[in-house]
């Protein structure tokens, strides 16, 4: 009897660590995947050193525990922990990119017309094509502001760990400041900011006559089952319906996408329904994903296809720091991998206080605004076309009408349309430890321009 408990015991054991061995390695993708990406990107992207992003950015979970090493010379970062071992790539118009699928000679084979140079000269141009400020500014006093700034940036006194704070007022930036390290050169990580963008070339996409948003989605492996009535305007609302998991604290969706998969659209749309179509909301990166997918399929060749966010958009917002990162499969990653610098950040969101308006052109379809900033009936007043609301009034110190892009560790730009005012905050914000007090700042900058 004795003995059949034992091994009855044993049996249980071997069980549980066969299935914790399972789970672990299921994990291992996400851990030594999101280390080498996000290191990768600030180093060959933003400038900044490993230790620094060692430090700060992926100094949490298991993440904190990988084995990192930058290969300068093929600008690669490699990953490991464990059994486990991650390779992301950097290049040029392309960003950097984990390995899924590929070796990094293949990825390495892929070009790419676009990507960054040494834009210098746009200092010697007026904003908000160059860097050139006004000499006067449209402030009487920045004594209040500078406080502000100070407060952020100089004393982390909001909460949070800000690299860049920046305000921009009746169209021209008034105050902003810099971590040190950090200056505004820096391009930056915009997180989920970059589905904010994707409704950008959505709109774009829409003016050119290439999209009705209405129109069924027309994925082929969506035409045999009720997925077939999915729009565009329901993915860029977030209610296509589709099953989605957005936790980013264990092993969900998101972070499957993110970190493991090649082809993070394909992924995203071999989902199944879980919900009618078009009736509830819920927060999907996978759905901002499946539009650059279509935006690719529809547009006529690669070359064309990524040209086009440069061309239509950010050139000619002078966002000349704009990179748009993709994955493995070649597909722009609209839900989260955009850098650029706070000032460009600014601009995006100038375009938006202007009616999609930029230096006297209509980039925007007239009256896209209006229809990006029309809340979801099932978000409560929280979201809109791909960009976030204030109806629901989360942050109570800010008007109703203001609206905003969100992302990942306490990314924001904010756009108040009746103050003509945009606030731009960057840096790392980890939620659940020392988030920062959004309200509280808001608060402080409509106060100081009063």
């Amino acid at each position: 009897m004795k003995r059949k408990i034992i091994y009855g015991v044993l049996i249980l054991l071997v069980t549980a660590l066969a299935g914790a061995g399972i789970y672990l390695n299921s994990l291992l993708p996400i851990i030594t995947g999101y280390a080498a990406k996000n290191l990768a990107s600030a180093v060959f992207i933003s400038g900044r050193t490993q230790s620094e992003v060692e430090k700060l950015d992926i100094n949490f979970s298991f993440i904190k525990y990988t084995k990192n090493t930058v290969d300068f010379e093929n600008k690669t970062v490699t990953s490991k922990f464990l059994w486990g071992k991650s390779v992301a790539v950097y290049r040029h118009g392309f960003g950097c990119t984990l390995v899924r699928n590929q070796s990094v000679e293949d990825l390495m084979n892929q070009k790419s017309g676009v990507g960054f140079t040494d834009n210098s000269w746009l200092d010697t141009i007026p904003w908000p094509l160059g860097n050139m400020l006004p000499d006067t500014l449209l402030l009487p006093d920045r004594t209040k502001l500078e406080a502000v700034a100070d407060k952020i940036i100089g004393k982390d006194a909001y909460g949070g760990h800000a690299f860049s704070f920046l305000v921009m007022y009746k169209g021209v930036p008034v105050i902003e400041a810099y971590k040190p390290g950090i200056n505004d050169k820096t391009r930056l990580l915009s997180w989920s900011m970059a589905k904010s963008f994707t409704n950008a070339l959505s709109g774009i996409m829409v003016k050119k006559g290439l999209w009705d948003i209405d129109a069924p989605a027309n994925l082929p492996e969506w035409q045999n089952d009720d997925r077939s009535s999915i729009t565009i305007n329901d993915l860029l609302r977030m209610q296509s319906g589709l099953a989605w998991n957005e936790d980013y604290g264990n092993r969900s969706d998101v972070t499957l996408m993110l970190h493991r998969e090649s082809d993070f659209g394909g992924f995203a749309a071999s989902m199944s329904l879980q919900d009618p179509v078009g009736e509830k909301w819920y927060y999907s990166s996978g759905s901002t994903n499946i539009i650059n997918k279509i935006m690719r399929t529809t547009l006529d060749g690669d070359d064309i296809y990524y040209r086009f966010a440069y061309d239509e958009l950010f050139n000619k917002l002078g966002m000349s720091s704009a990179v748009f990162e993709v994955d493995a499969s070649g597909t722009q990653v609209g839900s989260s991998y955009i850098y650029a610098t706070t000032r460009d950040y600014a601009r995006f969101a100038l375009l938006y206080l202007r009616d999609g308006k930029f230096a006297g052109e209509q980039i925007l379809p007239e009256g896209w605004v209006d229809y990006t900033v029309t809340e979801v009936p099932d978000s409560k007043g929280a979201y809109g076309a791909s960009f976030w609301l204030n109806a629901d009034q989360s942050l109570p110190s800010a008007p109703a009408n203001m609206f905003m892009c969100r992302g990942h560790n306490g990314q924001r730009i904010f756009m108040l349309p009746d103050e003509d005012l945009a606030v731009v905050v960057l840096g790392y914000s980890p939620k659940k430890t020392n988030d920062m007090n959004f309200d509280l700042l808001l608060r402080d900058v409509l106060e100081a321009l009063k």
